[in-house]
């Protein structure tokens, strides 16, 4: 993609995230073992006629992934992360409908995706797995989602504090690359390094992300803690969901990450009509 369009593409999204309407990101696994629809996109067809369904559901970003991000998921590495995911994003690429954000935590899948198009680097390592991300990051002039995610769950530590060091070390790395603050995304990481009762105080502790005054990404769906809170399978897990993305909404979440786009931009249509009618 010509770095013009790339970069009006980009400061359009900036622009919107301080509009104050939610946005959804809506997911795309091209991945055969994701933990809630693996397989399922597998296919260039299948894959492209997936993001179109989100879009006319109401999404405003596509998030491509290439690797399951689930626990006890199997590695692939670079080049086969790449082949994945390649052929959605050139394709949606080119055909302009939405943003695209590359999940990976890999730098070079990340200077792949981001010159093909995609505006955003969703890291769920938040910039700690690959010593080479920040510089992917800063070279390319992408938005960046940081993950607090310290790879293995420690129930003992404060978690408030925690998270205030998590992010405090992430602004500090990016600074140190000439990542300009605007173009980093906060994610509270549920599901990620967490115990399960970590997982409820992360989202209950959301203020320590906004406080920042940087755009908080949250991205609950249909994963296990609901599931164990609710004894549901992973299929029957929207409401859940949707009750822990309305909440981060009500505490400044700016986008939901979710693989149910026509659910929640329907409850977010209804908070808006709510809060117009002020």
């Amino acid at each position: 993609m010509d770095n013009a369009v790339r970069k009006t593409i980009r400061e359009e999204l900036l622009h919107r995230l301080t509009g104050g309407r939610v946005m959804l990101m809506g997911i795309l696994n091209v991945t055969p073992d994701s933990f809630s629809d693996g397989g399922e996109h597998y296919g260039l067809a299948e894959a492209l006629r997936h993001a179109e369904q989100m879009q006319q559901e109401g999404a405003d970003i596509i998030d491509v992934g290439g690797e399951s991000t689930r626990p006890n998921a199997d590695e692939v590495d670079a080049e086969e992360e790449w082949r994945r995911v390649s052929g959605a994003i050139a394709a949606l690429s080119e055909a302009g409908a939405l943003p695209l954000s590359i999940d990976t935590y890999k730098a070079s899948v990340a200077r792949q995706a981001a010159a093909a198009g995609a505006v955003i680097i969703n890291d769920v390592w938040g910039m700690t797995r690959d010593p080479d991300m920040a510089a992917a990051v800063s070279e390319t002039a992408s938005l960046v989602v940081v993950t607090y995610n310290r790879g293995k769950a420690d129930g003992t530590i404060n978690l408030r504090d925690d998270m205030a060091s998590f992010f405090a070390e992430s602004f500090a790395e990016a600074d140190a690359h000439g990542i300009p603050r605007e173009h980093v995304i906060l994610d509270p990481g549920v599901g990620f390094g967490k115990t399960y009762e970590q997982n409820f105080g992360v989202l209950a502790n959301l203020d320590v992300l906004t406080d920042t005054g940087r755009p908080v990404l949250v991205g609950v769906s249909r994963k296990s803690f609901i599931g164990r809170l609710t004894g549901n399978p992973v299929g029957d897990r929207l409401i859940g969901t949707l009750a822990a993305n309305l909440d981060s909404v009500s505490r400044g979440a700016s986008i939901l990450r979710v693989h149910d786009v026509a659910a929640h931009r329907e409850a977010l249509n209804m908070l808006e009509a709510i809060e117009k009618a002020k």
